[in-house]
């Protein structure tokens, strides 16, 4: 058996980033879910108000709660199995586009638990009439009606879309800044400035990815009833129609609490994540 594949190395190089990003991905989904729900909220087609205002912002809380410590695991688990693997293979300068792939791998099979959370959460955050169904009733009730991929799955190639971007921009600009800080601190950085740098590329690549987040919360939030052509639900056709409709602001619905949500989460989540892990892997030497 190789070095690579023995039960310690393993535990070593796997069992911190998956605890690690258990705890980060709930403290950040909880801590923010209210910032969440407002944003959900000005980007619903049927407007802020009637989608609910500023009432019930913790409706949904539990779907997410509970779902949000196996998806930040098996994101940065994937994640740093991914740049373990491949970063022998490139030079220091095509770090950034391992740091790229890795993210792109993660957020894939990261949105296969995210997904079915998204659909259930953002209905109960914006339909008042279903306020009192669980998210499970939600999404049986979408599988029957609409299907797995129409329904359960509804939207899962725009959040990939606009997960992929969000994660090429945060993980490298985040790896980078690291970087950045142990080049004029002796190699070395504390938890708080990685939570720091976190923050900065949190919000940037928030900023930047608003109109895919934009596409992704209208086509979950699309009734089955309504009558739409799928080609309406096209992530290019709903921002085609939102532009002309309102212009470049209306792209940009819901990017205050978009980019303050994740410059705390950034902040929060990243923080978390590298204090935790620090931690665990003292704690298993």
């Amino acid at each position: 058996m190789s070095e690579l594949h023995t039960p310690k190395t393993f535990q070593s190089k796997y069992l911190p980033p998956l605890f690690a990003g258990a705890l980060a991905g709930f403290s950040v989904d909880v801590a923010l879910y209210p910032l969440d729900t407002l944003k959900t909220r000005l980007q619903s087609a049927q407007g802020f108000q009637r989608a609910g205002g500023f009432t019930g912002v913790y409706r949904g809380l539990l779907t997410v709660a509970t779902t949000s410590v196996p998806t930040a695991s098996l994101f940065f688990v994937s994640y740093e199995a991914t740049k373990i693997a491949c970063q022998p293979l490139v030079t220091p300068h095509f770090l950034p586009f391992v740091h790229m792939f890795a993210a792109s791998v993660g957020e894939v099979l990261a949105c296969l638990i995210r997904v079915p959370t998204e659909v259930a959460k953002q209905r109960k955050q914006t339909y008042v009439g279903i306020k009192q169904k669980s998210s499970i009733s939600i999404l049986l009730d979408a599988y029957k009606t609409e299907g797995l991929f129409r329904g359960v799955y509804r939207g899962f190639f725009s959040t990939v879309l606009r997960d992929l971007p969000f994660s090429f921009i945060e993980l490298p600009v985040w790896e980078l800044l690291k970087t950045t800080i142990k080049t004029y601190n002796d190699g070395e950085i504390t938890s708080l400035q990685s939570a720091t740098c976190g923050s900065v590329a949190g919000m940037f690549a928030a900023a930047l990815t608003t109109p895919l987040d934009l596409a992704k919360t209208r086509i979950m939030l699309a009734e089955a009833n309504a009558g739409l052509h799928v080609n309406k639900l096209r992530v290019t056709t709903i921002l085609t129609d939102i532009y002309c409709t309102s212009g470049i602001k209306g792209l940009f619905a819901g990017v205050t609490p978009r980019m303050t949500a994740f410059m705390i989460g950034g902040f929060v989540f990243f923080g978390i994540y590298d204090y935790s892990k620090t931690n665990i892997e003292k704690y298993m030497r």
